[in-house]
């Protein structure tokens, strides 16, 4: 064992594995990940919504933001017209109650354009998804600069069991994991295993399929096609919503230009990752982020011995490459991952594909 850590990159292997081990069940790094996962699942079960349905959605990433800008300046309005309003469960003041509810809206309007767009019109989707992408970082940076917004209308608290729960050995990182985040954050557990649940064990998930698999067959046996994709596709704009939403008024306390940094596209990767099933696209999301969760971790409490020297000499020689290395990985692992899943994952047979009803013009 000694000649092994005589090659100073297995030593460092070595010396990686053993803290990203006693991170996971000493520190915060499970429930760090699940945090910044967040907006990357929330993302994914929308996508897995849309393409299950047939429809391409590269535009989760514009929905997000719209719904971001929105829900902040609602709840902006909201908090300077009732400043003294008391907050209740989970930090919920009526600003932040609006907040959410108008992010949710802006996402499922936006969500509604696509459909029209993709549906109705039967517009190239993947054009349909970049205009919208495109419209959103122009329109909400715009707006954003001509209203010049100074107030905020707080975060939401994060949900805290019992101190007890929390210091038990083994159970303790885990319940921390779910249950010391914000409102929406704990809420995507129960979104993913009950649209898992729903989307494979359901009458509407088999509908769903079938409209994604085969649309003629669907609708032989009296689906209504449209219908079933115009749902799913505003139902998906729901957790695009709630996506902005937990970057305004839970995670951050402010709108900025472009603040969702390509979130939309790793839910993207995520959702391909995941083979289609919200199960899968979470534990790709998980996946991605943990990378980020653990340069936070190691910015903060940097690991002994060789290798935390090494990474205190990268970070006083290159200072902003170190910083922003592990911020950057979730996107170079989304590149890598894609080309190594993208040929081998085959998705939802007529996703893509515009349906015609026989005897429609």
């Amino acid at each position: 064992m000694d000649v092994l850590f005589d090659i100073p990159i297995l030593g460092f292997i070595f010396q990686f594995l053993a803290y990203l081990v006693d991170a996971i069940f000493t520190t915060n790094l499970p429930a760090q990940t699940l945090q910044l996962a967040t907006p990357i699942v929330l993302g994914a079960l929308c996508g897995v919504l849309n393409e299950r349905s047939g429809i391409v959605n590269i535009g989760i990433e514009g929905m997000m933001l719209t719904a971001a800008f929105v829900g902040f300046m609602a709840a902006v309005v909201v908090s300077d017209a009732m400043p003294a309003a008391e907050a209740g469960i989970f930090g919920f003041t009526p600003a932040l109650v609006v907040g959410v509810l108008a992010a949710i809206g802006a996402g499922m309007l936006v969500s509604l354009l696509h459909a029209w767009l993709s549906i109705s019109v039967r517009a190239d989707q993947i054009i349909s998804g970049t205009v919208i992408n495109i419209i959103a970082l122009g329109l909400t940076g715009y707006l954003n600069r001509l209203i010049q917004p100074s107030g905020s209308a707080g975060t939401l608290d994060p949900i805290r069991p019992p101190a007890a729960l929390l210091d038990l050995p083994v159970l303790g990182p885990v319940i921390q994991m779910f249950f010391t985040s914000g409102p929406i954050t704990t809420s995507v557990i129960i979104f993913v295993i009950v649209l898992q649940i729903l989307l494979f064990r359901s009458r509407w998930g088999l509908r769903t399929r079938a409209v994604g698999e085969h649309p003629r067959a669907a609708d032989t046996v009296g689906i209504n096609v449209i219908r079933v994709r115009y749902r799913n596709v505003i139902l998906g704009g729901v957790f695009a919503g709630l996506a902005g939403a937990w970057l305004t008024l839970e995670f951050n306390a402010s709108f900025q230009n472009g603040m969702t940094a390509n979130r939309g596209f790793i839910a993207l990767a995520a959702v391909i990752f995941g083979r289609w099933t919200p199960v899968g696209a979470f534990g790709g999301a998980l996946l991605f982020m943990v990378w980020e969760a653990l340069g936070i971790a190691i910015r903060s409490d940097p690991p002994p011995g060789d290798l935390g020297v090494f990474l205190s000499g990268i970070q006083a020689t290159y200072p902003s490459l170190y910083n922003n290395f592990f911020g950057a990985l979730p996107y170079l692992l989304t590149l890598i991952v894609l080309a190594g899943v993208v040929g081998r994952s085959i998705p939802p047979a007529s996703v893509g594909r515009p349906y015609v009803k026989e005897g429609a013009t």
